[in-house]
């Protein structure tokens, strides 16, 4: 069991394999930041679009009344 968990846990004695994990971790946290960030503007447009609608079918509807 033990040779299980050395296989799970790998903790390197050299300590600057830690420095390659994390500049291969980085591009991908840069880019989860950048997706995310696109993902909010497409929405804030896409919700100022549905409040136009919106106030436009409120007009129509007070015409019609």
């Amino acid at each position: 069991m033990e040779w299980l968990l050395n296989f799970i846990l790998y903790f390197p004695e050299n300590k600057i394999e830690y420095l390659y994990g994390f500049l291969q971790m980085v591009p991908f946290i840069i880019l989860a930041v950048v997706a995310i960030i696109f993902f909010k503007k497409i929405s804030r447009k896409e919700e100022e679009k549905a409040n136009e609608l919106l106030k436009k079918l409120s007009e129509n509807e007070k015409k019609r009344s």
